[in-house]
Parts: C-alpha cells; structure tokens; sequence
C-alpha cells in the first residue's frame, strides 16, 4: 500500500526534490551513484515504469490518487505519496503539474555507444543541442519514425530533464540512447570514426549547396546509417560535415531556408528511416 502524506510544511527535506533542487543537482543526488530525474503525468511515469526505472516519492493532486494517477501508484509498492490541492503544489514546484503527478526516480547507468549501437541499424546522432524541448520532440520523432538509437555529444541538453521527458510523452525511455563519453568527447572525429567502424555511414543534415537530396536512392539502401542533426541556429560544425559521408538537404520551398532542428529531424527520420 502506498503511504499517503498530506503536505503541510514547504520546508520538509522530502520536498527538497521538488522545490529546492535544479535539475542539475538532481542529476548528482546519489553521486557517486547515479541521480534521480523528474517523470511528469501518469503516462509518461508507466513508461519509466516499464522500462526498469525505480521510483523514489511521487507528488501527486489529492483528487488523482484515487484517479488517473491510481494505477501507476499501485505498481509502486509502498512509495511514499506526498499529496494536496493543485494550488498548493503550484506553489511549491512553481509550475503547474501536467495530469497533476510527478515522480521522482532514479537514473540508470548509461550504455555504452556500441551497446546501443549493436542491433541498430538506423540511429540519430545529436550534435550540442541544448533546447529541452527539442530534445523531447527529437526524441518522440525517432520512436514514431524508425530510429533505432540516439547518440548525444556531451552538450546536449539531458534527455531526462522534465521538460525533455513530458515533451517526448516517455519515449525517452523506449528508443536506447547514451553520450559520447570518455576519449570520444573528442567529437567528430573519433564520434564519426568509431561509428564507421561499427559499420554505419554518416548523414550529415545541413543548408548547404554541396548536397544531396534527403530522397537519394543510395541514401536508403545503406544497411547502416547514422542520420546527424546539428545545433539549433548554427547547426552542424563544418568539421563534423567533412567527417561525415554524405552531406543531405531537405528541400525547401516557399523561401524558406531552414526548419527547427526538432522538425527537420522528423522529416530526416521519416525519409531515411525507410529500409529497401
């Protein structure tokens, strides 16, 4: 049975990771073991759930214990459930609860690059994209459209900040993804030569003249292919589009010259997702 605590005081410890902590000191909480992150909505908390992720506390709306957010509560066990009206918890977090639950849970270890990579064929590589919210919807874009995995350089915005994990519905949780760590924070070189090793060829989306078209022929009978998305504004380095092998446009119409790089990813992985 859960045990439900009724919040009355702000300043309780428990809380700390709901009121007091940025997401930053979340991600160390634990250290030298992994941290915690935030789930937000009932949804999104049963897909952490089903992938392995252990749940720590939940902060819940009164009325949805009983409600929405019932089931998830009682696959849980006896994790405590701080609870009250949404005002209050408004009030506390500083933002309003989508579907009135969070939950806070604990961090896997990360894969390896050549763990994720290992049965992939298709896989999208995030070159310093910093915008949450592009990553949630990068990564719900790659689930719905074939990518297999998502390989991130160590700028990128974390997939398991909240904003990123509620944008993505919990995808985040379902398409296997890791940083490019160690020896290989040297990004591109050894990034693009340890995927060429595994087998994959490089598409390197970018506004260039110097390209071929997203709907080349040749694209879609790689076996392997590693589809990468630059930077929101400036987008690929030029040293990540030399190392690459191909470099690929989506053609444009109407003037227009670029596509946020969370839509441009959806198009790139809708077109080269497909499989001759």
């Amino acid at each position: 049975m859960p045990e439900i605590i009724e919040i009355t005081d702000f300043s309780a410890p428990e809380l700390d990771i709901y009121a007091r902590l940025s997401e930053t000191q979340l991600l160390h909480y634990y250290e030298p073991d992994t941290g915690i992150f935030i789930a937000e909505s009932p949804k999104v908390i049963n897909r952490a759930l089903d992938a392995g992720f252990e749940p720590v506390s939940f902060l819940l709306e009164r009325k949805h214990i009983e409600n929405q957010a019932q089931g998830v509560i009682s696959r849980c066990g006896n994790v405590p459930v701080f609870t009250s009206d949404p005002d209050v918890l408004t009030k506390l977090t500083g933002y309003s609860l989508a579907r009135g639950a969070l939950c806070a849970m604990r961090r896997k270890k990360l894969p390896s690059v050549e763990e994720i990579c290992s049965n992939a064929r298709r896989i999208a590589v995030l070159e310093n994209i910093m915008n949450s919210t592009n990553i949630g919807a990068i990564f719900r874009s790659a689930a719905a459209l074939n990518m297999d995995a998502i390989l991130l350089t160590p700028a990128c915005s974390d997939p398991l900040y909240r904003r990123a994990v509620r944008v993505s519905m919990g995808t985040v949780f379902q398409v296997p993804w890791t940083y490019f760590e160690g020896d290989f924070n040297n990004y591109p070189q050894l990034g693009v030569e340890m995927l060429r090793e595994m087998g994959f060829k490089t598409a390197a989306m970018a506004l260039r003249d110097d390209t071929i078209s997203i709907d080349d022929p040749k694209l879609r009978t790689e076996e392997k292919l590693a589809v990468v998305l630059g930077t929101e504004g400036d987008g690929l380095a030029n040293e990540t589009i030399a190392n690459c092998d191909y470099t690929v446009k989506i053609p444009m119409s109407h003037g227009v010259d670029s596509l946020n790089v969370a839509a441009a990813g959806a198009v790139a992985f809708w077109e080269l997702g497909k499989r001759s």
